[in-house]
């Protein structure tokens, strides 16, 4: 098993044993971070003037952690409503969710404290819907 099919496993674990954890939430994440690349979700951030949050979960310290009004503040009200329109949630449950798993996510995917290829990222969130299909 390699280090990254190790990082993963780690970050299955931490959201399995998540109580309540909405099955649909982790392809929210995966779609967050498909849609332009870590980067550009990264940029997002740095563009609302959170770029020190972001920053905190690649690096290899402490991730600071985000609010759901600031998660929602960098995505916009209306993805955030049409995201949890989808999930039978509301736009609060699931801002305050994703607030929880997308720093964990992050770090998760970038364990040496950079942003890897988009093809390694691909490969992790893979990895990683397939394994909690499986839990």
């Amino acid at each position: 098993m390699g280090l990254f099919d190790t990082i993963v496993g780690e970050a299955v674990g931490a959201l399995s044993s998540q109580s309540g954890t909405h099955t649909g939430l982790l392809d929210v994440v995966s779609g967050l971070v498909r849609g332009g690349g870590l980067e550009a979700l990264i940029a997002q951030f740095q563009q609302k003037g959170l770029g020190e949050l972001a920053d905190s979960w690649v690096g290899t310290g402490r991730n600071l952690s985000i609010s759901a009004d600031q998660l929602q503040s960098v995505l916009g009200s209306a993805q955030v409503q049409a995201i949890a329109g989808k999930l039978g949630m509301s736009s609060n449950d699931l801002a305050g969710a994703l607030a929880n798993l997308l720093p964990r996510v992050v770090d998760h995917l970038t364990p040496n404290g950079h942003v890897p290829s988009q093809d390694l990222v691909e490969q992790g969130l893979a990895m990683l819907r397939g394994l909690q299909g499986r839990g």
